[in-house]
């Protein structure tokens, strides 16, 4: 073969390597938020897209596809290319889903590919502040008083706030009537006006409420109090055994590079220590975590194992 031959065959070669080995992102990225605009899902996620976004050189958007209780954004999520430009932010509602319905177009744990857990947050039980309850034991009193008489709304059949409500009251006997609704912000919208009487949300969207005094906190779920709130009991100091917490992870569809994954995972876990985005996190009423993609694999097979027992032990079904 003529040298020139060789050479020409010998620069392609080395251009289709180069192009193959192009650095990545190139172009902007999306995290898929399975809530509604202002929820505490899309507060966190935004604040890590601001720092996502400064660290990858690209610009990192939020696309909100709430609704069928975050089964809409999880199903595009695991459809997208794995390519890393399409990320979603998982939180504890998914588990809860999953193990709800039989039937789901997605698998929570062999469709997704965990890239770091990255924070948690309390739910709070709150009230109407006309409803003539300042504690827990004074719910669970009043709503024995009128069986079926007060109402709670939710995020929709499978969101957390529905389950943390069965389950707590399936340890209380009370009986409550489950309003759902396309995402969290209507539900608290609607306790604050009174059309509801209560509801059980996580503290990025409910606690400015509760300082403002448009809903009255009567418990946190976590299972020890929250330095966000240090005055306000844990639902278990009255449920003994009672406890639910939420938590924000991002994840990528299955298949994608690990070498993707990794520098994701790198990018979130350095944003998380920074004391700027710790400061940002704490006032909206989460708590950074950050881990490998491994440990976050892990906490989202036993969060789902949980969700799992706690349906049963409640005897909840799909709406």
């Amino acid at each position: 073969m003529p040298f020139r031959t060789v050479a020409v065959c010998a620069a392609t070669i080395l251009a289709a390597d180069t192009a193959g080995a192009q650095p990545w992102p190139t172009k902007p990225l999306r995290i898929i938020v399975m809530n509604t605009p202002g929820s505490g899902a899309d507060i966190v996620t935004r604040l890590i897209a601001a720092k996502m976004s400064e660290s990858l050189g690209q610009q990192v958007v939020v696309d909100n596809r709430a609704g069928a209780s975050g089964n809409i954004g999880a199903e595009i999520t695991a459809r997208a290319a794995p390519d890393g430009y399409t990320l979603a932010m998982i939180t504890s509602q998914q588990p809860n889903v999953v193990a709800l319905y039989d039937k789901l177009p997605y698998d929570l744990v062999n469709d997704f590919a965990p890239i770091s857990l990255l924070a948690s947050a309390p739910y709070f039980i709150v009230v109407n502040p006309a409803l003539p309850a300042t504690t827990v034991k004074e719910l669970v009193a009043l709503a024995k008083s009128k069986p079926g008489s007060l109402s709670y709304g939710s995020a929709g059949s499978g969101s957390a706030p529905h389950l943390a409500t069965e389950v707590f009251k399936s340890m209380t006997g009370i009986n409550l009537l489950h309003v759902p609704y396309k995402g969290t912000t209507p539900a608290l919208t609607d306790t604050m006006a009174g059309q509801i009487q209560m509801t059980v949300l996580v503290a990025p969207l409910v606690l400015p409420a509760v300082k403002a005094g448009k809903v009255r906190a009567l418990g946190v779920t976590a299972g020890h109090r929250s330095a966000l709130a240090p005055d306000i009991p844990t639902v278990a100091e009255s449920v003994p055994g009672y406890e639910w917490s939420g938590w924000y992870g991002l994840v990528a569809p299955a298949r994608t590079s690990p070498s993707i994954i990794a520098r994701l995972n790198a990018g979130q876990n350095e944003a998380i220590k920074s004391a700027e985005f710790k400061e940002r996190l704490a006032g909206v009423g989460a708590e950074p975590i950050g881990s490998t993609p491994a440990e976050y694999g892990a906490h989202i097979k036993a969060q789902l194992d949980k969700m799992k027992l706690a349906i049963r032990l409640a005897g909840v079904h799909a709406e």
